[in-house]
């Protein structure tokens, strides 16, 4: 179904919320002298991720430590894996870590160094997701998923009724299919939807260049361990999955707390493919907050618990959201717009148990409105 381009936002009443607001975070900027871009810290951040990923690798290989070292060392990778993915290559590929794109390129392809696709990840994320957030037709991010209903406009099937128990063994694999087979699903599918505008023939490189690189990450990850260093197979196998378990669950709980909790929106578009909001004011009550003011939490998910900020301004790195989500806060209760959050982690995980819960027992709502 080609929808791109199709759906767009029809206000029926002009709005100068996004206007005000982005004159306000523009001059905060200005008047402190401040880059929207990287700073010192991020750049420490990026460095000591990416050691979490690498480091243990190595350490695997040249060590060779028994079995519940090696496992905890793959365990650590898995953290790694997901903090790349929430505070490196997530910025990167948004072009908001660095003013050169040459920097924002190769930092934004450390999500290849992992297994995944940096090119189809920006289709999925920066047009589908962000143009059209929890809007079920358009979010990949959204979109039922196997054996799990994220959108109350869906159909409800009897499994669903216990997805709030099984949700979090499922959130697990997620990174595992990534690497094995999401990218080459996507590459189809985003070529039939008309997502990927690319000629044929540019096509058929980045196919065969996605081939290559998935390749080449599973003979680091497999051949390397096991036929240069002698390291038994299945003992990297267990590791290797544990990883991309470890990885998985972080990335898709942090994600799914921000849009599939209580208080978001799901609107459908009309016939004529119109959703009657402004774009920003649509971003606000489909994104939720969490943990604001955990620095920790904070600096470890890239500022993805400040996703109101984050879908609003996106080409800012994560590192300015504590500053400029007050700015957001103020301006949106200055124009009688909600401002969502759940103040604590627990809170944000209880609130998307709930939800798990009521959209596995809720009718099909084809007609119903977010």
């Amino acid at each position: 179904m080609k929808l791109k381009g199709k759906i767009k936002f029809v206000p029926k009443d002009k709005n100068l919320f996004f206007a005000t607001l982005r004159k306000r975070v523009d001059a905060y900027f200005v008047q402190n002298n401040i880059s929207k871009t990287a700073n010192t810290a991020m750049v420490v951040k990026s460095v000591v991720l990416l050691l979490c990923y690498i480091v243990p690798f190595i350490a695997i290989l040249v060590f060779q430590p028994e079995l519940s070292v090696s496992l905890l060392l793959w365990f650590v990778m898995g953290l790694g894996v997901a903090g790349i993915g929430m505070s490196v290559m997530h910025d990167a590929n948004h072009g908001a870590f660095s003013g050169s794109k040459r920097v924002n390129f190769l930092m934004g392809h450390t999500l290849n160094l992992v297994g995944g696709s940096a090119f189809n990840w920006k289709l999925q994320h920066n047009i589908l997701h962000h143009t059209y957030t929890n809007v079920v037709e358009m979010d990949e991010d959204i979109q039922d998923r196997l054996v799990l209903r994220f959108s109350p406009h869906s159909k409800v099937k009897f499994f669903h009724q216990l997805q709030w128990v099984y949700a979090f063994v499922f959130y697990g694999l997620l990174t595992l299919y990534w690497v094995i087979a999401k990218d080459f699903v996507q590459y189809g599918l985003f070529i039939k939807n008309g997502v990927n505008a690319n000629t044929a023939s540019e096509n058929r490189k980045w196919l065969l260049k996605l081939i290559t690189m998935k390749v080449l990450y599973f003979f680091v990850m497999f051949a390397v361990p096991t036929l240069f260093f002698g390291i038994p197979f299945m003992q990297v196998l267990l590791g290797f999955l544990l990883m991309h378990f470890v990885a998985g669950i972080i990335l898709t709980v942090v994600f799914q707390l921000a849009h599939t909790v209580e208080g978001t929106s799901h609107p459908r578009p009309d016939e004529n493919g119109n959703i009657e909001n402004d774009w920003a004011i649509h971003q606000m009550n489909t994104t939720v907050n969490f943990s604001r003011h955990n620095k920790l939490l904070s600096w470890y998910v890239g500022g993805l618990n400040f996703q109101v900020e984050h879908h609003l301004f996106p080409r800012v790195c994560h590192v300015h959201y504590p500053a400029i989500a007050e700015i957001v806060k103020e301006t949106a209760a200055e124009f009688d717009i909600p401002y969502l959050e759940n103040e604590t982690f627990g809170q944000a995980v209880r609130s998307h148990i709930a939800t798990l819960y009521r959209f596995g027992r809720l009718p099909d709502m084809n007609e119903a409105i977010g």
